[in-house]
């Protein structure tokens, strides 16, 4: 999950203020425990990109699809022959009115590395301690991939009709830029297979203070573009013993400190216009002022210089690009011949690669070549505010959430949704998954989900998909 926008859960719930207390301690009832079997079995299936197999994990879905009574006809494992431990899977439960367009479940099996000296546990062991289960996946994505599979086997077993049709996607390769991605794959060679009027993804979620209170709900419409640029200085070189200002490292130096001082221009989208509409109303002056200021106009600088003080508002407002790689040098005594830095820049939608570059070709300047990395990932494209998608989750929240407000959040990082939107897709973060005021170590270390989290979430998507497929 690259959903920073989670990281805006933070800055909303400081406003906004605390709601009820979460659920108290869940009753394992035979339905659950089949649900925490398939949930324990995916998250101890290695899907690293270095060990790791999605395929194997997707296998294991597979299988407990077919075991529900889905015809084989309704299940696609797929994978390419140079990427044979990076499938994924595609089921589809017929809807009744073929009238009506299929909606689309999407999860990533694919995890983030974790080695297990840095672990207080075997993060490859899904292991229960006081109100959490703890290993590698159990939030990113593994809780999601599995409440979706959780819910196709449900809906078969119990012989639910839908109107309308409901597709499942659970692809690897989200977490690893140079990976094979399996949503990209979908979306270039299977666009009919998976094609739906929206997609339901991470993303979205919700906040727990750390007290254990429920403070609100986001759903994600929308997100950033990540996209990787070198920076390549190159130099003759020479004795260090005579240096001359015409240096390698120098000239890469200076290009990166002028993308350190530039700043990208101050844009809305319908998403993050109502996202700070609403914070304008819950956050006290100067800050209040300070939005509905820039809200108006933009290009006022002295409110852009106030909000921007908190770095996921400042990144919310527009293109962010930063340095995270460099090499240089050859050898202790001699002059760079070469100088390299990655830099990793979070593109607003709308924007393109293409338009990124040329700014970071301008300020880097002659003496610095400037080069987009594969893959070079497709325009943002954020979706509407659209109220037959956000009616359903607030309906649904007002019973399992009752009181709690829903946000609608622009991520100012990037999942799988990026592809789907691409092909006509629109892609939005579902809300359920409640998480800690620390996001619970995801992508770090000892990721967990608090128990009641969990199963909170399993039942108000699988009432959520139910809303809509009618």
């Amino acid at each position: 999950m690259r959903s920073i926008g989670r990281a805006l859960l933070g800055g909303c719930a400081a406003v906004l203020g605390m709601l009820p207390l979460a659920a108290a301690a869940q009753t394992m009832t035979p339905d659950r425990q089949a649900f925490f079997g398939l949930y324990k079995e995916l998250v101890e299936t290695n899907t690293s990109v270095s060990v790791g197999s999605c395929t194997k994990a997707a296998a294991q879905i597979g299988a407990r699809l077919k075991a529900a009574g889905y015809a084989d006809a309704d299940i696609t494992q797929f994978s390419v022959p140079d990427h044979p431990r990076e499938g994924g899977l595609v089921a589809i439960l017929p809807g009744s009115d073929k009238r009506v367009k299929p909606m689309l479940l999407l999860g990533h099996l694919d995890v983030v590395e974790a080695k297990r000296e840095d672990w207080v546990r075997d993060p490859f062991t899904l292991i229960e301690e006081g109100d959490y289960y703890y290993a590698r996946g159990t939030v990113d994505d593994k809780a999601m991939a599995a409440i979706w599979a959780d819910a196709m086997v449900r809906f078969k077993t119990s012989g639910y009709k839908p109107k309308r049709t409901i597709k499942l996607a659970l692809t690897c390769g989200e977490e690893t830029t140079f990976a094979f991605n399996g949503a990209e794959w979908l979306a270039r060679n299977k666009p009919d297979l998976i094609a739906a009027e929206f997609a339901l993804n991470e993303g979205g979620g919700g906040r727990l203070d750390e007290a254990g209170k429920r403070q609100l709900l986001a759903v994600q419409v929308g997100e950033k573009a990540a996209q990787n640029y070198t920076f390549l200085a190159t130099n003759p070189g020479g004795h260090s013993s005579a240096p001359v200002p015409d240096n390698a490292i120098y000239q890469l130096a200076d290009a990166l400190e002028a993308v350190r001082g530039h700043e990208f221009p101050v844009k809305f989208t319908d998403t993050t216009r109502a996202f700070f509409t609403a914070t304008a109303t819950a956050v006290p002056a100067p800050v209040g002022d300070a939005i509905r200021r820039l809200l108006a106009n933009p290009e006022d600088k002295q409110a852009d210089a106030l909000i921007s003080r908190d770095k996921v508002l400042h990144s919310t407002l527009r293109t962010t690009c930063v340095a995270t790689l460099l090499s240089a040098g050859h050898a202790e005594n001699a002059l760079p011949q070469r100088a390299t830095a990655n830099v990793n820049c979070r593109i607003f939608p709308g924007e393109t690669v293409e338009e990124t570059l040329a700014t970071l070709q301008r300020i880097a300047g002659p003496k610095v070549t400037v080069t987009a990395n594969a893959p070079i990932r497709p325009t943002a494209i954020p979706p509407a505010l659209d109220p037959k998608i956000l009616g359903p989750m607030r309906a649904v929240a007002a019973k399992h959430f009752p009181g709690l407000p829903l946000l609608p959040l622009m991520s100012t990082g990037a999942t799988d949704g990026i592809f789907l939107e691409a092909i006509g897709i629109p892609v939005y973060g579902a809300p359920g998954t409640f998480l800690d005021s620390d996001f619970n170590g995801v992508h770090g270390l000892n990721e967990r989900i608090g128990k009641n989290s969990l199963y909170d979430a399993r039942d108000y998507l699988y009432d959520l998909v139910k809303a809509y497929a009618g």
